[in-house]
């Protein structure tokens, strides 16, 4: 059997597949308190001792420009890792701490992680090539790298099957919204552009992240504040809990109905960026056949939904889906794969 484990800074999600990908048991944990996260995971893993477990594969979402394709997990490259996660400080972290205590638990299983980063690995130069000096780039690794990226494919791939036709021929943009959000642009098969960037702060306004965002004003906090509150700024306290207080989309739905303006002007904020993108893929790609909605507030929230293609007249001839992702199943696919 394969154990999927999808740590997130507030969860502890896994599931556990038998050798055909069919579902044996799963399990959603809310983390509240950071500093139990290590003992719940462990007590997470006191109940997997029936099971048969004979891989383990572990979500990562960035893999940098190092780390790509699956990867048999050792000692050695899970140094590297632990180097990436200032490049996203809200999962990489906690995706190290389920590998580190899952080695220490699952001593002689084989384990493996499967970046978010992999399937925008072979974006065209224009759509991942930023725009500052070449010496730069090079020194620091800057370039888009893009995130969701297993969620992107195993939506866009579920929209093909829906609609019967082969996902090598259909232009599709998918809309992952959760508290993390991006948007990606897949022609024929392959990932052209993506939201999310060098790190998961770029793109669409998020929950508590900025999105797009004028370097000056990152300049003037870095200035006036330190770098890491800067970023725990932009990470942690902006996007639609900067502009309302919430960083719950069913509580800002709430406070809309309640008449709360703040509430409305973030919720306008976050549709904006929505449509934004939306219509700028629909642009890079000459049209698209199939728009995709997933994640907790994509596929979760018809209201959302009706708010970003409402007024968009490019998409009378697109067929629009809400399809619930299974990251899980699709690491445990790739893993199944290579093995």
């Amino acid at each position: 059997m394969i154990l999927v484990l999808n740590c997130g800074s507030q969860s502890i999600k896994w599931k556990i597949f038998d050798d055909r990908l069919r579902l044996v048991k799963e399990n959603n944990k809310a983390v509240l308190d950071r500093n139990n996260f290590q003992s719940s995971l462990e007590d997470e893993f006191k109940g997997m001792s029936s099971f048969e477990i004979k891989t383990i594969a572990h979500r990562v979402v960035h893999g940098g420009s190092v780390f790509v394709k699956p990867l048999k997990i050792t000692e050695g490259n899970l140094v590297e890792l632990e180097k990436l996660s200032t490049l996203a400080p809200l999962h990489n972290p906690y995706n190290i701490l389920g590998i580190k205590v899952s080695r220490s638990v699952f001593k002689s299983i084989p384990q493996f992680a499967v970046f978010d980063t992999e399937f925008f690995s072979n974006l065209p130069p224009a759509a991942y090539t930023y725009a500052l000096p070449e010496d730069v780039v090079k020194k620091f690794g800057f370039r888009r790298y893009g995130f969701h990226g297993t969620s992107h494919e195993y939506v866009a791939n579920e929209a093909a099957k829906i609609i019967k036709k082969p996902f090598s021929k259909l232009n599709i943009i998918t809309c992952h919204l959760g508290g993390g959000a991006s948007v990606a642009a897949i022609k024929k098969g392959r990932a052209v552009d993506t939201s999310m960037g060098f790190t998961p702060l770029e793109g669409l306004v998020m929950m508590t992240r900025s999105g797009d965002l004028d370097a000056g004003v990152v300049l003037e906090l870095v200035k006036e504040f330190s770098l890491e509150r800067t970023r725990e700024i932009l990470n942690k306290e902006s996007g639609v809990k900067g502009v309302c207080g919430q960083s719950e989309m069913l509580k800002v739905l709430e406070s809309v109905k309640a008449g709360d303006e703040k509430a409305k002007l973030a919720l306008d904020i976050f549709v904006y960026s929505i449509q934004k993108y939306i219509g700028a893929y629909f642009a890079v790609m000459g049209g698209c056949d199939v728009l995709v909605f997933t994640g907790s507030i994509g596929s979760g929230s018809a209201k959302i939904r009706s708010m970003a293609c409402k007024s968009l007249k490019i998409l009378n001839k697109t067929k629009i889906l809400a399809i619930q992702t299974d990251e899980e199943l699709a690491i445990a696919t790739k893993i199944v794969n290579i093995l």
